[in-house]
């Protein structure tokens, strides 16, 4: 469903990303896990096509899409979560939600009627005000407006970042669910490492922009977890 490609990418004269390769089978769970500042955010914004590379290609199922803009990948049935969220603090719930709906691929104008049986609190706050949610609200909110257009592929950047516990088990129930039961294919950049392996069926670890070891979840070994990602 998604394969990148000898992906390099550099801001200004610094290298960022180094020959990547990564590839994602559909209704696959795959966390994408590293330290801190190791390139896993800004491989995710090549994907969406928010950042450009130097060379390499970006697969998206069958698509070619390394030089085509954003706006493509909701066509394509990619859902985006960012890092912080980026919900529009001005906007209602219900305006938040709606705004998503101009990538659906079949042009319908109503908000999906699951996004509110998997996040109850979505829908008794509609016409509240996005910033005035709290933190894991907001991360609700976020992680709805991506289910709008019912991708068939969910890519969240650290969805339990800053997160009060009782939210993050409910998010890992909503990756569980649409993973298993609805077969969208996830790709989750994750540093908790009990909550990608609940939720996971595969993983890649990121060291220096470069891709340094992959396989399934009970395969990362205590070797690769000291290795690769213990501070």
């Amino acid at each position: 469903m998604i394969e990148l490609q000898s992906i390099n990418q550099l801001y200004g004269s610094s290298q960022i990303l180094w020959d990547l390769n990564l590839k994602l089978s559909r209704g696959s769970c795959t966390c994408l896990m590293g330290r801190n500042g190791v390139g896993k955010t800004t491989l995710l914004k090549c994907l969406m096509g928010l950042l450009t590379i130097e060379s390499g290609e970006i697969i998206i199922n069958g698509h070619n899409v390394t030089k085509e803009k954003t706006e493509l990948r909701p066509k394509l049935g990619v859902g985006y979560v960012p890092q912080g969220r980026d919900i529009f603090p001005q906007l209602t719930v219900e305006e938040n939600l709606k705004v998503a709906l101009a990538g659906r691929s079949d042009k319908s104008k109503r908000i999906p009627s699951f996004i509110f049986d998997l996040f109850p609190v979505l829908a008794s706050m509609m016409t509240r005000r996005g910033g005035d949610l709290s933190g894991g609200q907001q991360q609700q909110l976020a992680i709805g407006r991506a289910l709008v257009i019912e991708p068939q592929l969910l890519i969240l950047d650290e969805p339990n970042e800053g997160i009060q516990p009782n939210i993050v088990n409910q998010i890992g129930d909503v990756v569980t669910l649409l993973n298993r039961e609805r077969g969208t294919t996830v790709l989750l950049v994750e540093q908790k490492l009990a909550f990608a392996r609940r939720v996971g069926n595969d993983f890649y670890l990121m060291e220096k922009g470069e891709i340094v070891a992959s396989g399934e979840m009970d395969q990362l070994s205590d070797n690769l977890i000291q290795k690769h990602l213990a501070v």
